[in-house]
C-alpha cells in the first residue's frame, strides 16, 4: 500500500510513519523543510518537500496513494489563523478529489463540533466540513483530547512562579491525550482501512481536573504542593502577548481555554457512551515535563 503522511516529523506524524513502514508499506512524508529530507529517508520513507498551501504540490504528491493522513501544521505568522486552518482543509479536499484517493484519516480535535467559540479548533471544524463534502471518499476524523505536551508551555511558570495556571477553570475536568496514542490510532485506521463513509473517533488517554494535573506534574518535579491558579481571560491574553505570542493566536488560545472552562469544548465527547480511554495516564508524561522544567 502507498500512504502519504502530512505533518513532517512531528509528535504524531513520525511515529505514525514508523508504524506504517514497519508493516511493510510505502510511505511518503510531506515536509515544508528541505533539511528534514535526510531524517525522513533514514526512517525508510520518501520525502516530498513543499507547502500544504500549494494545491498543485498536494495533487502531485497524493497521486497514486491508497490513503492519506491529513493534519494542518502550525503556522505562527498568519493574521487569520482560523481562516488559514480552514483553507488548508479546502486544499486537502481539492487534492483528494483530483487524485481519486479513497481513504483519508484526518487529525481533527475534540471540540471540532463547534463552528465558533473554540479558537483554532473552530478552524478544524471547517476542515472536517471540507472533507465531509467529498463524494465516494471514506474519511475518519480523529478527535483527540488536549495534548499532554501542551503543558510543557507551563514548565517555566511551575519553576519560577511555583504554580500552574490558565483560564481553563479551577476544577475543570480536562480530557487529555498522549500523542503516542494518537499515532497508534491513526496507524490502526490506516492499516485496516475498514472505515466507510464519514465517521469520528475520539482518542483519550486520561481525564483529570486542573488541580489534579498540577499535583501530578508537581510530584514529577519535586514540588508536591504545586497547585493550579485560574486566570481571567483578560490576564491570560495579556500574558501570552507579553511572552511574544502574536495577538491573533493569543486570542484564539484564550477562546479555546474559555470553551474548556465552560464545558462546550468537551460537550459532544461527553455524550459518547463508554468512550475508550487508554492506559497512557498523565503520570507517564511526568519525566518529559520534568526535563522541560529542569531546562526552563
Amino acid at each position: 500500500m502507498k500512504y502519504v503522511v502530512t505533518g513532517s516529523l512531528g509528535h504524531i506524524s513520525k511515529p505514525l510513519a514508523q508504524h506504517l513502514i514497519q508493516a511493510g508499506h510505502q510511505v511518503t512524508i510531506i515536509s515544508s523543510k528541505p533539511d528534514k529530507v535526510a531524517a525522513i529517508e533514514k526512517l525508510g520513507a520518501a520525502a516530498a518537500v513543499g507547502s500544504v498551501e500549494d494545491t498543485a504540490f498536494l495533487i502531485k504528491t497524493f497521486t497514486g496513494a491508497d490513503a492519506v493522513y491529513t493534519m494542518v501544521p502550525p503556522y505562527f505568522t498568519t493574521s487569520g489563523w482560523r481562516e488559514y486552518i480552514a483553507q488548508v482543509g479546502k486544499n486537502y479536499a481539492e487534492a483528494i478529489r483530483a487524485t481519486g484517493v479513497k481513504h483519508v484519516v484526518n487529525l481533527s480535535s475534540i471540540g471540532a463540533h463547534m463552528p465558533e467559540g473554540c479558537g483554532p479548533v473552530s478552524g478544524v471544524y471547517h476542515v472536517e466540513e471540507a472533507l465531509n463534502a467529498l463524494e465516494n471518499v471514506n474519511v475518519k476524523h480523529l478527535r483527540p483530547g488536549y495534548f499532554y505536551y501542551n503543558f510543557l508551555n507551563n514548565a517555566a511558570m511551575a519553576k519560577h512562579m511555583g504554580i500552574l495556571g490558565g483560564n481553563f477553570g479551577e476544577e475543570t475536568k480536562m480530557v487529555l491525550v498522549d500523542t503516542g496514542d494518537i499515532a497508534k490510532a491513526a496507524a490502526e485506521e490506516l492499516l485496516n482501512l475498514d472505515f466507510t463513509g464519514k465517521s469520528i473517533r475520539y482518542i483519550v488517554s486520561d481525564e483529570r481536573t486542573t488541580s489534579e494535573i498540577a499535583a501530578i506534574l508537581g510530584q514529577a518535579v519535586g514540588k508536591p504542593d504545586l497547585h493550579w491558579v485560574d486566570f481571567t481571560d483578560e490576564d491570560t491574553l495579556a500574558a501570552m502577548v507579553q511572552n511574544g505570542l502574536p495577538e491573533e493566536m493569543a486570542k484564539n488560545y484564550t477562546e479555546m481555554g474559555a470553551a474548556m472552562r465552560n464545558g462546550s469544548m468537551f460537550a459532544e465527547y461527553r455524550q459518547q457512551e463508554n468512550p475508550p480511554i487508554s492506559q497512557t495516564k498523565l503520570e507517564s508524561f511526568g519525566p518529559v515535563f520534568a526535563q522541560a522544567y529542569a531546562h526552563a
